[in-house]
C-alpha cells in the first residue's frame, strides 16, 4: 500500500515536473495521485514556450513536498490535454525517494511586493516564493522588461520588510496587469532563512486545509 503524504503528492499539492529531455521544469497542481498515475495541471504563467512541443512518451520527474521533506517520482508522460488548463497523465515508473536535488522549496505565498521600473514602482502579490526567487502578479505599464533584467523586489515579510535582487526571468502580460517570474541573487542567509520558514508554514497550512 503506498502512502498518499510520501509516497505520493496530495490532490490538490503544488509540485515540480521536470520533462526531463527538455531540461524544463514546471509548476503543476496534482490533480489525481494513484498508485499507476499522476495527473498535473501545469501552471499557465510563461508555459507559451512550451506550447507544441509537450508530447507523449516524455519522461519525468515529480518533486512534492511530504512531511518535512522533498520527494521525488519518476515517470512517462502518457496523454496530454491542450486547453486553457492542459492536463498531463503521468504513469508512475518507479517509486518515490527522497529528493536529492539541490533546489529551494517553493511554496504559493501571497506578500505585497513592490518592483521599481520605468521611473516609478510596480505594486502586486507574490503568487510563489521561495529563497531563490518568485512569481509575482503586478500591476504593470508601459513596455515590459526583457529576460535577464535586473530588478529589486521589496517584499513585506511578517510585517517586516525585506529587498531582495535579482534578475526578471519572464513576463506574460495578462491586460494591465504582469505576471513575472524573478530569480533572486545573493539573497543574505538570514533573509533567506526567513523566506524558507514562511514558505514551509504556507505548506503546513496547505496540508492542514487538505486535511479538513
Amino acid at each position: 500500500m503506498i502512502d498518499l503524504d510520501l509516497d505520493r503528492p496530495r490532490t490538490s499539492a503544488s509540485a515540480d515536473v521536470t520533462l526531463v529531455s527538455r531540461g524544463v521544469t514546471v509548476t503543476a497542481c496534482v490533480e489525481l495521485a494513484s498508485a499507476d498515475v499522476v495527473v498535473v495541471t501545469p501552471s499557465t504563467g510563461g508555459l507559451e514556450w512550451l506550447a507544441g512541443s509537450v508530447a507523449p512518451n516524455d519522461p519525468t520527474e515529480l518533486y512534492w513536498i511530504g512531511g518535512h521533506e522533498e520527494w521525488t517520482l519518476k515517470g512517462t508522460l502518457v496523454e496530454v490535454e491542450e486547453g486553457d488548463s492542459p492536463r498531463w497523465h503521468i504513469a508512475v515508473t518507479g517509486n518515490a525517494e527522497r529528493s536529492q536535488r539541490r533546489k529551494a522549496v517553493r511554496g504559493r505565498v501571497q506578500l505585497p511586493v513592490l518592483i521599481p521600473w520605468a521611473g516609478a514602482l510596480m505594486t502586486g502579490t507574490t503568487v510563489d516564493l521561495s529563497e531563490n526567487g518568485m512569481r509575482a502578479l503586478m500591476d504593470g505599464w508601459g513596455v515590459p522588461p526583457e529576460p535577464a533584467t535586473t530588478a529589486t523586489a521589496t517584499l513585506t515579510l511578517d510585517e517586516t520588510t525585506v529587498e531582495l535582487r535579482g534578475e526578471i526571468v519572464w513576463t506574460t502580460a495578462r491586460g494591465a496587469r504582469w505576471l513575472m517570474a524573478m530569480k533572486f541573487t545573493d539573497v543574505p542567509e538570514h533573509i533567506g532563512d526567513a523566506l524558507r520558514r514562511r514558505v514551509f508554514q504556507a505548506l503546513r497550512d496547505e496540508r492542514a486545509a487538505t486535511a479538513d
